[in-house]
């Protein structure tokens, strides 16, 4: 943990002028010579606008240097007409899907005036997220504290620390959101709050987003407009953007949200109930939450699938035989979804396509998802869901 002093001395890697910690001293006091004068009181500060001015360009300068991630075919039978594509977000440059939310709110949190030089930006994260905020602080040069489960991967915690992140650990998921505003208070710092902000902070009706980019590259597909997106939710944000977006382009295609076990969204969404929660945290690292989130949108979503943890393990260990590619938990969760619509799709004799997410590369879970004895330590047997799959690819139908 990191205090006040500490915070202070990180400020000046801009290498442009800038004040530390502001106290109501340093602002003008209202003026008010004669009864009945205009009030006024001036709090403009050159020297912040030019760190400001600064550090949204590095951030605005990240995205423009980056090309857009690669959209994957997953092999199924082409007498289906059914096409499974994979929106591979593994390859941003802290590798994972949270990489556009963070540059997103750390853009919100800047214009908001939020966050400062000198102060330390404070985020609640089971890793992801974390690993690309550490990265935009460092680069606006500003200390980052990642608070985060006890049980976070270790890969993880190793990438925050070397984008310059340091970690602080709960032994309770649900105290995340407490320990997080304790932490910012105590360092007067800038809690980040990605699960109240993600949704207002990314522009969902274009601007590249990843509903945009989904699109655009699908064009010149045989179906460029799926009858399913399948999303997963941690914030809910990224399933907010894909359901905004189709609305406002008036599309047909529908959303679905994949939720894993020890997750409250799949409740609250069918039972229409904000205030459910759940007694435990999720084993499937970056989604499924104890509480309903600020940034989930349940009235943008057509359907929900509860999604066993054996099932999201299954899926993901098949996709590594499928493309030859590992990924993480949340991937398998959405996966395992988007297999049972295609199923569906087949079973009907619809054509069509489906979308769904490769969210971050599973070398960052090669101690849990990819571990038979953690599988075993856990009581998870993903044996009857990898018959599903198997199954499924080969005779059409979805077993019961």
């Amino acid at each position: 943990m990191i205090g006040v002093s500490a915070a202070r001395d990180a400020v000046g890697a801009l290498g442009v002028r800038s004040p530390v910690v502001s106290t109501p001293q340093q602002y003008l006091q209202p003026r008010q010579a004669l009864e009945g004068a205009t009030l006024d009181a001036d709090r403009s500060d050159p020297g912040y606008r030019d760190w400001l001015k600064e550090a949204v360009r590095r951030v605005q300068a990240d995205a423009n240097r980056s090309a857009d991630t690669h959209l994957l075919r997953f092999p199924l039978p082409e007498r289906w007409g059914v096409h499974l594509y994979l929106k591979d977000e593994s390859t941003h440059p802290t590798g994972s899907l949270k990489h556009r939310l963070a540059r997103s709110l750390f853009l919100y949190g800047l214009c908001n005036g939020w966050i400062r030089p000198g102060r330390p930006v404070i985020e609640a994260s089971s890793g992801s997220t974390a690993v690309s905020e550490a990265y935009f602080a460092k680069l606006i040069g500003v200390p980052f504290i990642a608070v985060m489960p006890r049980t976070t991967s270790a890969e993880k915690c190793r990438l925050i620390e070397f984008h310059g992140g340091r970690c602080h650990f709960v032994d309770d998921p649900r105290t995340l959101y407490e320990a997080s505003v304790a932490l910012a208070a105590e360092t007067g710092g800038h809690y980040m709050d990605q699960f109240t902000y993600a949704e207002r902070a990314t522009d969902w009706r274009g601007n590249n987003n990843i509903a945009e980019s989904t699109f655009r590259q699908l064009k010149l597909e045989p179906h460029p407009e799926p009858a399913w997106i399948v999303a997963t939710a941690g914030t809910g944000g990224t399933s907010a953007t894909f359901a905004r977006y189709v609305r406002y382009m008036q599309y047909d295609t529908r959303i679905c949200v994949a939720d894993p076990e020890n997750s409250c969204f799949f409740e609250g969404w069918t039972t229409g109930d904000p205030d459910v929660v759940c007694d435990r945290g999720s084993r499937i690292e970056g989604i499924g939450r104890p509480r309903m989130e600020p940034s989930f949108v349940p009235g943008a979503i057509d359907r929900m699938m509860k999604v066993p943890d054996a099932a999201a393990v299954a899926a993901v260990r098949f996709l590594e035989r499928a493309i030859g590619r590992k990924a993480g938990g949340s991937t398998g969760t959405g996966l395992w979804s988007a297999l049972k619509i295609v199923a569906e799709m087949v079973a009907e004799g619809r054509q069509g396509s489906v979308v769904t997410l490769l969210c971050d590369p599973g070398d960052r879970y090669l101690d849990k998802y990819y571990s038979d004895a953690w599988l075993t330590d856990q009581g998870l047997d993903i044996a009857p869901y990898t018959t599903t799959i198997e199954t499924l690819l080969r005779t059409g139908v979805w077993p019961d």
